[in-house]
This record gives C-alpha cells, sequence and structure tokens, in this order.
C-alpha cells in the first residue's frame, strides 16, 4: 500500500538550521510577539507575589491601608495580562498562517517543476499530502508554540530566583528532582522525533490510497471490491493508529512524570517549608509565595514537555520538505541548457535505448527522422514502445543510449520550458479540469480571447454538444471532466491542441472515444491542424494513418517495418497482417452490427 521512499538519517543540525532562518524570516512578528508575551508573564507574577504582603502585612500585622493598593494592582495586572495575552496570541497566530501559507506555496511550486519520473512513482494523495500536511507544523516554530517555550523559560527563570530569594535551601532540592525531569524530556524527544516523521509518512501514504479509491470509484462498484478497498484502508488506519498510541504513550509518560515532580516537590516544601516555619527563618506568607512561585516554575516546565512534542513534530514536517525541496527541478536543469527559439520542428530518433526498469528495455536501438511537416504514424502491438517514443519527445523521459535530437539538436541540451511551449498533445485519456468548456480549451494559451476559442472550438466540432447545454462553452465539466463523454473530452483536448498551435503535435489514440460518424467529422479537423506541423500519431483505426508520410511498425521495441501505407501493404508484413485483421473486424461488425466482437489489442 505505501509508496517506498528512501529513508534518510535525520540531519539534526541542519533541521536546526532551517528553523532558524524560518523564525527569522517571521523575526518581526515574532519579536512584537515576545514583547507582548513578556508583558504577559510579568503582569502574571504580580498576583502570587502579592500573597505574601496579604497574608504577613495586611491579616498579619493588620496593615488595612494595604488591602485597597493590593486588590487593585492585582486586578489591573491581570487585566493587562488578559489583552496582552490576547494580542500576543492574534500576532503570532496569524504569522504562523502566514508562514505556513507560504511554504504551501514554496513546496507546490517546487512539486510541479519535478521531473515526470517523480510523479510516476508518487501517488497522488502523497504528493498532496507533502504540500498540505507536512507544512502544518511550522506553526509551532513561527506562533504560539515557540512563543509560549520562551515565555515558559522566562516565567520559570523569574519563578526559579524568586524561589533562591525565599529558601536557596528549599529551592537546591526541588533543582534535583526538576534536572531529573529536564533529562527525561530530552531523552523523550530524541524518540518521539522519528515517529513524527513516520506518522506524516504512514498520513501521506494512507491519504494517497484514499485519493484513488475516490478517483476509482466506480471501478470499484463494477468489480464489488468496495470490501476489499475498506480492508486495505483499514489497514493504514492501523498502523497510523500504532503510532499515534506510540507518540501519546510518549508524551502520557513525559505528563506522567511531570506530576510525579510536581507532587515530590510539594512534599519537600511541607516537610523543609514547616520546619523552616517551626524554627522562625520563614514566615506563613512567604511559604505561600513560595508554593505559588514553584507552580510558576513547575507548570511551565509541563507545558515545555508538551511545546517540545509539538516542535518535535515541526522538525519531522521540515525533515520531509526538505527530502521535496532537496529534489533538483527540471527549472534547475534548464539553467545550463541553451534556450530554444521557435523550433521547425525536425525529430530524429539515434540508435535510442530506454528501459523503466534496470535490466529490461523498452526500446532497443530506434532510429528514425521526420522532417519538419512530416505525419509519423506508430503502430503495433500493446506494450511495444510506441507510447515510451512520444514520452521520450516530451522529454519526460531521457535515453538511456542514444539521442533524440529536435532540428538537428541533442534535447537533453535545450531548455525544456521553452521546448514543451512548442508542443500539443492529445492522448487517449485527455485530463480536463474541474472548469468550464472555454477554460479547458483555453488552458493551453491563457491569453486568448473567446472568438478563438469557440473559433477551434468549430474546428474540433465541440461546439456541436457545447450548444446542447443551456450555458455552451461556459457548462462546467466536472471533476476530470466527468459530465462530458469520452468523444466530447477528446473533442476539448483537440481544440486545446489547436488553440497552443504547437510546432510538434503528439496524438495518441486521439480518435479512440469517437464513433465513426464524430471521427470523420474530426478527422478533417486535425488534417487541417497537421499542416505545417510534425505529427506524431498512435492510432487504433489503421484507416486513420493512411495519409501518413511515414510508418513505423514497433515489435518488442524495436522498428520491424517502416514506409508509407501503400508500401507497406505491399510488403505483406506485420503491418498488413494488423491492417487485414481489422479490416475483418470492421467488415463483421458491420454486416452483424447486433453481435458482440471483441475488439483486438490496442496497436500500442
Amino acid at each position: 500500500m505505501a509508496d517506498k521512499e528512501p529513508k534518510r538519517k535525520t540531519d539534526t543540525g541542519r533541521a536546526m538550521r532551517e528553523a532558524r532562518a524560518l523564525v527569522y524570516e517571521h523575526r518581526k512578528s515574532l519579536v512584537v510577539g515576545l514583547l507582548l508575551m513578556l508583558v504577559s508573564r510579568l503582569a502574571g507574577l504580580v498576583l502570587p507575589a502579592s500573597t505574601k504582603y496579604l497574608i504577613d502585612d495586611v491579616i498579619g500585622r493588620h496593615r488595612q491601608d494595604l488591602l485597597l493598593p493590593l486588590a487593585l494592582s492585582a486586578g489591573l495586572a491581570t487585566l493587562v495580562q488578559a489583552v496582552a495575552s490576547y494580542a500576543n496570541s492574534q500576532v503570532v497566530s496569524v504569522a504562523a498562517q502566514r508562514a505556513i501559507m507560504k511554504m504551501r506555496g514554496r513546496v507546490q511550486e517546487h512539486v510541479l517543476r519535478l521531473p515526470v519520473r517523480y510523479f510516476d512513482s508518487t501517488r497522488s494523495g502523497v504528493v498532496v499530502a507533502r504540500v498540505m500536511n507536512d507544512a502544518e507544523g511550522i506553526r509551532n516554530l513561527v506562533g504560539t508554540g515557540l512563543i509560549q517555550l520562551i515565555g515558559g523559560l522566562l516565567t520559570a527563570t523569574i519563578a526559579l530566583g524568586v524561589l533562591f530569594w525565599i529558601n536557596w535551601r528549599l529551592t537546591l532540592a526541588t533543582l534535583v528532582f526538576l534536572a531529573a525531569f529536564g533529562g527525561a524530556m530530552a531523552a523523550a524527544f530524541q524518540r518521539l522525533r522519528p515517529l513524527f516523521k513516520q506518522r506524516s509518512e504512514i498520513t501521506a501514504d494512507i491519504t494517497g490510497r484514499l485519493a484513488e479509491s475516490v478517483g476509482g470509484v466506480r471501478l470499484l462498484k463494477v468489480y464489488v471490491a468496495e470490501a476489499r478497498e475498506s480492508r486495505v484502508f483499514a489497514e493504514g488506519a492501523q498502523r497510523l493508529f500504532e503510532n499515534v498510541a506510540g507518540t501519546i504513550t510518549g508524551t502520557s509518560a513525559i505528563t506522567a512524570f511531570s506530576t510525579a515532580i510536581v507532587g515530590a516537590i510539594g512534599v519537600l516544601i511541607m516537610l523543609i517549608g514547616g520546619h523552616a516555619i517551626l524554627a522562625g527563618r520563614m514566615t506563613l506568607g512567604e511559604l505561600i509565595m513560595y508554593t505559588f512561585f514553584v507552580g510558576l516554575l513547575a507548570v511551565p516546565v509541563v507545558q515545555i514537555a508538551n511545546i517540545g512534542t509539538q516542535v518535535s513534530e515541526a522538525f519531522a514536517g521540515l525533515d520531509r520538505i526538505r527530502e521535496v525541496l532537496d529534489m533538483p527541478t527540471e527549472d534547475q536543469e534548464d539553467l545550463a541548457r541553451a534556450p530554444v527559439a521557435r523550433l521547425e520542428g525536425g525529430v530524429a530518433f539515434e540508435d535510442v535505448w530506454f528501459e523503466y526498469e534496470a535490466g529490461t528495455p523498452v526500446l532497443r536501438g530506434v532510429s528514425f527522422e521526420a522532417p519538419p511537416g512530416a505525419t509519423v504514424a506508430l503502430v503495433g502491438s500493446s506494450g511495444s514502445g510506441k507510447s515510451t517514443i512520444l514520452g521520450l519527445i516530451m522529454a519526460f523521459n531521457r535515453p538511456q543510449k542514444g539521442a533524440v535530437r529536435i532540428d538537428g539538436v541533442d534535447l537533453q541540451t535545450l531548455q525544456l520550458r521553452d521546448y514543451r511551449g512548442q508542443l500539443g498533445v492529445v492522448m487517449q485519456d485527455n485530463f480536463l479540469f474541474d472548469g468550464t468548456i472555454a477554460e479547458n480549451i483555453g488552458f493551453a494559451r491563457p491569453s486568448a480571447t473567446r472568438a478563438e476559442i469557440e473559433a477551434v472550438g468549430r474546428i474540433a466540432h465541440v461546439e456541436e454538444f457545447a450548444r446542447g447545454f443551456e450555458k455552451g462553452y461556459d457548462t462546467v465539466v466536472g471533476e476530470r471532466g466527468v459530465k462530458l463523454s469520452g468523444g466530447q473530452r477528446q473533442r476539448v483536448a483537440i481544440a486545446r491542441a489547436i488553440l497552443a498551435d504547437p510546432r510538434v503535435l503528439l496524438l495518441d489514440e486521439a480518435t479512440s472515444s469517437l464513433d465513426s460518424e464524430s471521427e470523420a467529422l474530426i478527422r478533417d479537423g486535425l488534417r487541417r491542424l497537421r499542416t505545417g506541423r510534425t505529427t506524431f500519431v498512435i492510432a487504433h483505426r489503421l484507416s486513420t494513418i493512411e495519409s501518413a508520410d511515414q510508418i513505423l511498425v514497433i515489435e518488442k521495441g524495436e522498428i520491424v517495418e517502416r514506409g508509407t501505407h501503400a508500401r507497406l501493404l505491399a510488403q505483406g508484413g506485420r503491418y498488413r497482417q494488423l491492417h487485414d485483421r481489422q479490416h475483418a473486424l470492421e467488415v463483421d461488425q458491420f454486416i452483424n452490427p447486433g453481435e458482440d466482437f471483441t475488439t483486438p489489442p490496442s496497436p500500442r
């Protein structure tokens, strides 16, 4: 179920540097937050400090004149603490969300510029989780988490100073317990951080599988596979549960240990403080004040434990984000490549070998030349390597041996953004965004006018079905174009390719979802589109490629025949076999339209 990614050793030093850089980037908001936190924490010390004077002076010495000033001071300090705390939360929380927004944008931009091979080996749900979930934890670095951590340390430091002032012997004994607690926390965080990182990975796996299930829900229902898919999801959920349970155990142990430490300190105060009062070394007010300040010392320490867990989670997210950002993008690779002017469109393969898996060649020494403006058709059995050739032309992959040349220049030396901007593609399973028909056509050229969009829509015969919708070209097609038929989606894709005005056109089963009547109509549009452009065609129906300048017959990754339609038929080889078998099938379907004939495998 899981996408297995290479395990990388956690680089604590680098994570700390990245955290510092992140904090520095948002330093203005954090400085304001720290100042507000300082005001809030100092104001919070007034009430516990006033208890000594209330007990020893107001009550013990009957200083009634001090009662009202003490009460007003405590009330005012509490009000200042509340206002400062509210303002602090607003400032740092907004800063945290802004940081999350920027990080998500940075990761998303980087991910979209990664080579296609990354997406071939990574589930879409995993990619989404990387963008959305991993950035969420940084709120603990630039938000309330870090502020509370610093505030807790500040409060603990001030409280510790006051405790030494009141009774240094009792405070030394207290520190022994707190030191033990600090060591236990450090060890616990070291063990918890890998668990939080693993949780992000498991969550990404489950998200990926869930996205696949939702996207393929029709297939699940057809094969009555809902229960099977639920079991697979339940297994992933179990893994997540076990991970969360492990982290809960760790954090609960820290909390329990902190409770025990606080209890032990309380016992110390009772014993040592009681003896000090009886011996006259402490007043009752000082003991009460000491107890309050022990609370101010212990509570931040416990908070530090919880916040430390959150910060560990943030570091785990940074680890995973760094793994993505360390991957070289195509843009980075383009820096060392030559810019591309307007292409003539000549394409040549020179002894190209390619394999997806080491030791299993998909293409074996493929060589051919397509002059500018020529139409080259690729035919052959399923899995013979035809779509792989198109993938190499689109620079989605690189040959292990040989070269793909564009206008005589090795494709690997050209800037991909410039090059791909002059490609047009129509695939068998065309992707449409959840927008309108017009928006999907205009995706190829955002600057296109509505008139231009509708003009190419007429060429691709989109207008014929668009008129049938109440909103015409403004009809929303749904996710992946689910509200359109397969043929309608392909017409939109063809219109999109026409609008792109490409120099090299790639048609991979571009008319496979069209009926014969629609195909006949659209064939004229494709012929107009092919004019003056180098075109590569993979076609299910061999009749659609009769006009090709060159037909390449590919079997097991090798070109076994090449030539024009008439020449290949005359040779009586593999192409003739494919042609005759398909022709016989079409005749049978015409004579016996009510019978169920199984279409032979697409010659891919």
